[in-house]
């Protein structure tokens, strides 16, 4: 499997997944750690993730330190976020630069919300009704691209 660069939304879901499965001592570990998982990362973009997710570091049994979730988080945090769209979401697909998500009935507004949060270049603008998403692109690769994106949410 050849490496790549993910989306921030894969990459910060990939790293809460190897924050909750092992102990990861420092962000060059969690670089390696996702390597590993055959995604690229440098340093200075674990570190954004790691303020974003708000990681902290706690004390295990032998003294060592340790990247963990924090135990009191913020209302909605963006586990919390990851975990409404992956949970959310039914179907996604583009018609050309257009992109319709079809969500949970009552949840598209929020959905959206998370979607829009992720900053992604190639969208111009998203509108929610109440169980659809509509997402306008610049043209038909961004809205594949954005497709392939919301896809890999729920992996």
């Amino acid at each position: 499997m050849n490496s790549q660069i993910p989306s921030k939304s894969e990459r910060q879901k990939a790293i809460l997944e190897i924050v909750a499965s092992r102990a990861i001592h420092t962000q060059e570990e969690m670089v390696k750690a996702l390597q590993d998982r055959q995604m690229i990362a440098t340093q200075a973009t674990v570190s954004r993730d790691i303020r974003e997710l708000r990681l902290t570091k706690v004390t295990s049994q032998d003294g060592t330190y340790f990247y963990a979730m924090p135990e009191n988080p913020e209302p909605v945090s963006q586990q919390r976020r990851f975990l409404l769209v992956m949970e959310s979401i039914l179907s996604v697909e583009n018609a050309m630069n257009l992109v319709v998500v079809k969500t949970l009935s009552g949840s598209a507004s929020a959905v959206a919300e998370v979607l829009d949060s992720m900053a992604w270049p190639d969208v111009v603008g998203t509108l929610a009704g109440d169980n659809t998403i509509m997402i306008v692109t610049r043209d038909l690769a961004g809205a594949e691209l954005v497709v392939q994106r919301i896809r890999g949410l729920n992996k």
